[in-house]
């Protein structure tokens, strides 16, 4: 298991394919995420049985509040290049709505990066976020990340565009 101060990661069980698929439907969580055609809850529920096992060059894991041990959100690292040390934030959300603004996202980020470095040996994670969604860049920042680019117009959401910023972290700035 892979703990921080507030959180744990682990990997996803079948059973937490119901919460999730309940955080894919709530219209906040998602706002900043890359949308996709809906599907059913025994569709999700049958992703779920059938994940793929986590490996180093992708994986999923839930995030845990320490103390009580519920499930609150995910995080997913991948596009892992271990001839370079590189891999890609490829998402984080936390889901439960009555964990926001606790400082569990900004947790989860160290403990992935710290794995990510410390266990994997990787040199540097990257990620895109939307310029506009100001939560996550300040928590990004908060664990060392800085702004290395933009795309601008990159994202559409309900008919609008946004930049997506590229952010980066090297090993030896993780805060």
């Amino acid at each position: 298991m892979l703990t921080g101060e507030r959180v744990r990661l682990r990997a996803l069980e079948p059973a937490d394919s119901e919460a999730m698929w309940h955080w894919y439907h709530d219209p906040e969580v998602g706002r900043w995420m890359e949308s996709s055609p809906p599907i059913s809850l025994a569709q999700n529920m049958d992703k779920g049985e059938n994940r793929p096992r986590n490996t180093f060059e992708q994986m999923v894991l839930g995030i845990e509040v320490l103390d009580s041990r519920k499930l609150i959100g995910y995080v997913s690292l991948g596009e892992t290049d271990l001839v370079h040390g590189e891999a890609v934030l490829e998402s984080i959300a936390i889901g439960d709505r009555d964990h926001w603004n606790g400082g569990y996202a900004t947790d989860a980020l160290r403990v992935i990066c710290r794995y990510a470095f410390e266990e994997m040996g990787l040199h540097r994670v990257m990620l895109w976020v939307v310029a506009e969604n100001a939560a996550a860049i300040r928590a990004y920042t908060k664990v060392g990340f800085v702004e290395e680019g933009r795309r601008r117009e990159a994202f559409r959401t309900k008919g609008r565009r946004y930049d997506f910023l590229m952010m980066g972290l090297l090993s030896s700035e993780l805060v």
